[in-house]
C-alpha cells in the first residue's frame, strides 16, 4: 500500500494530497475510496474519507456509524459523511443572522420566504455539501495530510469540481450591487459619522475568496480518480467524464477497472470491453480488480482489496 501513496498522489517530491474517486453510480467508487484512504493511513498519514455522495454508503462500507463530522474509524483514518439537509438548514440560518443586521426589520418576511423557498431548491444540497468539501480541502496541510472524497456519480462530480469557478462570478456581482446600495444609503444619509459595518457584505467577499482558493487548489493539489466496469455502455461515460475534466484542467489517476470476472465466467463481450478500456485510457494507465467473492465492507476486506490498487 505505501506505493499506493505515489500512483495516485503524484510524486515522492510532490505529492496530491486531495484524491476525489468518481464514477458512475454503482461502480463500486465507495468502496474503491474506502480501501485508498485506508491504504493511506496504514502507511502512517492522517487521513480523512468523506462522502459528498447524497445515496450515502461509506459508513455501509466501512462498518461504522459516521455523522457531519469526522469520527475515526481506524488508525490514522477519520471518515465523515455530511447530511446535506442539515447543511442548506445551516447555511439559511447564517444568511438570516446577517439579514437581521444588515436588512430593515419590516423586509425580513420576505426575506425569510425566499430562504425557506431556495432552501427546497434542487441545487441547494448540492451548494451546500460543496461549502462542506471546502472546510474540509482548507484542512489539508494542518488537520489532515490527505483527503480522500467519494464523490457523487459522475455528473455531480463534474458539477462539484466546477461549482467553485461557476460561482465566484455570482458571488463577485452580489458584492458589487450591495456595494452600489451601500453608496446610494451613504449619499442620502449626508449625516456623516463612522461608516457601519455590513456583515453581509463581508461575508459575500469572504465566499468569494474561499471559492477562488478552492477551484485553485483543486487544479493544483487534486487528482481525480474514475472507477468504471468492463462493460460498453460504462466506458462510454467514463471516456467523456474523462474528456470534460481534461478541458477543465484537473489531473486524472489511471483509472480502476472494477469487478473484472475470472477468465473462465467473463465471457466474450467483457473481454472485448477489457480490451476497449484498456486502450481508450491507455495514455492514463488502468488498473484492474479483480470481482470479489465476498462484499468487500470493514477494515479487513478492504486492506485485501486495496492491495490491488497497488501498482504492479
Amino acid at each position: 500500500p505505501g506505493r499506493l501513496l505515489l500512483t495516485d498522489h503524484g510524486t515522492a517530491e510532490r505529492p496530491f494530497p486531495i484524491t476525489f474517486v468518481g464514477g458512475k453510480g454503482g461502480v463500486g467508487k465507495t468502496t474503491l475510496a474506502a480501501a485508498h484512504a485506508l491504504a493511506l493511513a496504514d502507511t502512517g498519514h492522517r487521513v480523512l474519507v468523506m462522502s459528498t455522495d447524497p445515496a450515502h454508503s461509506l459508513g455501509d462500507v466501512l462498518e461504522a456509524k459516521l455523522e457531519d463530522e469526522p469520527v475515526q474509524v481506524a488508525p490514522g483514518l477519520w471518515a465523515a459523511e455530511p447530511d446535506p439537509d442539515a447543511a442548506v438548514r445551516r447555511r439559511i440560518a447564517q444568511v438570516l443572522e446577517d439579514a437581521h443586521r444588515a436588512v430593515p426589520r419590516e423586509v425580513m418576511p420576505a426575506v425569510r420566504r425566499h430562504l425557506e423557498q431556495a432552501g427546497s431548491s434542487p441545487g441547494m444540497a448540492e451548494s451546500a455539501l460543496a461549502d462542506l468539501l471546502v472546510d474540509r480541502m482548507e484542512e489539508v496541510g494542518s488537520t489532515w495530510e490527505a483527503l480522500v472524497v467519494d464523490s457523487a456519480p459522475t455528473g455531480h462530480l463534474l458539477r462539484l469540481l466546477d461549482l467553485p469557478a461557476l460561482l465566484t462570478p455570482w458571488v463577485v456581482g452580489l458584492a458589487r450591487r450591495r456595494e452600489r446600495a451601500r453608496r446610494a444609503e451613504a449619499f442620502a444619509d449626508v449625516v456623516g459619522g463612522e461608516e457601519e459595518s455590513d456583515p453581509l457584505l463581508e461575508r459575500l467577499h469572504a465566499r468569494r475568496h474561499r471559492l477562488e482558493r478552492a477551484a485553485d487548489r483543486m487544479r493544483r493539489d487534486a487528482v481525480v480518480r474514475l472507477v468504471t466496469l468492463p462493460r460498453r455502455m460504462v466506458l462510454a461515460e467514463t471516456a467523456r467524464a474523462v474528456e470534460r475534466l481534461t478541458d477543465s484542467g484537473f489531473r486524472l489517476a489511471p483509472v480502476v477497472v472494477n469487478q473484472i470476472p475470472a477468465g473462465h465466467t467473463s465471457g466474450p463481450d467483457t473481454a472485448e470491453a477489457l480490451a476497449a478500456t484498456r486502450e481508450r485510457f491507455a495514455h492514463l494507465g488502468t488498473v484492474e480488480i479483480p470481482l470479489q467473492e465476498t462484499e468487500p465492507t470493514g477494515p479487513g476486506r478492504l486492506r485485501a482489496l486495496a492491495d490491488h490498487l497497488a501498482p504492479r
